[in-house]
């Protein structure tokens, strides 16, 4: 038996803005320095990852890319600040929630050992 652990953020309405994928995008955009090269990178529509973007700087409620133009090909993003540091929040925070679920998850097999035990010896 193993635990696979998946966090996201939610609106109001319960539906899911941020989670790991969005994550990896903001990552992928410092790397090559454009949503198009990102979103190519990772395997994802330029369309989808717009759509992605877009819903998190909504919900977060401020810019996660300053989009540049110029240069021969006329395209071109960088993180702001907040970006880089939500990223870094995000993953203290995923790091702690995760150790947290983990503790309670080992807690869990200790009592289901503990109860298939008890079965097998009645």
């Amino acid at each position: 038996m193993e635990l696979k652990v998946k966090i996201y953020l939610t609106d109001d309405e319960g539906d899911k803005f941020m989670g790991i994928g969005v994550i990896w995008l903001l990552e992928e955009i410092e790397r090559a320095g454009s949503l198009r090269k990102a979103a190519m990178n990772l395997g994802i529509s330029y369309t989808k990852s717009y759509a992605m973007l877009s819903k998190a700087e909504e919900n977060l409620a401020f810019p996660l890319i300053e989009r540049r133009k110029g240069g021969a090909s006329h395209e071109g993003a960088a993180l702001t600040q907040k970006a880089k540091d939500f990223i870094k929040l995000y993953w203290a925070f995923q790091s702690r929630a995760k150790e947290k679920v983990v503790r309670e998850y080992d807690d869990f097999k200790k009592s289901l050992t503990l109860l298939y035990k008890e079965n097998a010896d009645v």
